[in-house]
This record gives C-alpha cells, sequence and structure tokens, in this order.
C-alpha cells in the first residue's frame, strides 16, 4: 500500500472506530500530536487508548476526507469531524475541519499532526 492508501485506512479504521486496526497501521513509537506542538497521544498504546477513550464519549464521532495528498514521506488530509452527542451530557460540538499531517516511516505512519 502507499502512504496515501495507508491514511485513508486509518481514517476508515478511525470512522468504525477500530482503535486496534488504527494504531496497527502505526510505528510502536508513533504519536499524535497538535502541529509543531504537545503530543496528545504518546506510542501505541497511548494512541490506541485515547482513541477508546473518544468513542466512548463520542460514539457517532466521523472524519470525512475533503483532501488528500501524498508528498515524499508525508500525506496531507484536510478532514471534517463530526462528533455528534457526547455521552457524557456535555455540549454538542459544531463539526470542524483540521489538516492531518501523517508522517511515515517505510510502511507505518510514525506521527499525525493535527491544525485546527
Amino acid at each position: 500500500m502507499t502512504n496515501l492508501e495507508i491514511a485513508k485506512a486509518m481514517i476508515a479504521h478511525y470512522n468504525a472506530q477500530d482503535a486496534e486496526s488504527y494504531v496497527a497501521l502505526m510505528t510502536e513509537d508513533a504519536a499524535e500530536a497538535g502541529y509543531r506542538g504537545a503530543v496528545l497521544r504518546d506510542g501505541r498504546e497511548g494512541v490506541r487508548s485515547g482513541l477508546q477513550a473518544m468513542f466512548a464519549r463520542w460514539p457517532q464521532n466521523r472524519a470525512e476526507i475533503v483532501d488528500a495528498q501524498a508528498i515524499g514521506n508525508h500525506v496531507v488530509m484536510r478532514e471534517r469531524v463530526t462528533r455528534g452527542p457526547a455521552t457524557d451530557g456535555s455540549p454538542l460540538v459544531e463539526p470542524f475541519d483540521v489538516i492531518a499531517v501523517y508522517s511515515f516511516e517505510g510502511d507505518k505512519c510514525s506521527r499525525v499532526e493535527f491544525i485546527r
């Protein structure tokens, strides 16, 4: 699979709320972070547990790929995220756009950085 196909598969797993399949496409020391900023989820286990918590809070959470491009060892995707009602009763989150930069080492994603 190409890096672009891997990143799109990650979104398909995300939308299926399948954290295990999502992290299987990542390196062991992968991370999700704000763009050039703080790490949000560290390592495969950190990403897995963070996604599982998010999916439990927002069971209707989905990301639509608006645009995607592969550039060297990176994939840049514009995504439209909708959360739906939260299970904890918190206010509804309006849909929002995010730019996600997926970095690759070999055939695995090593980092995803979000610009929002």
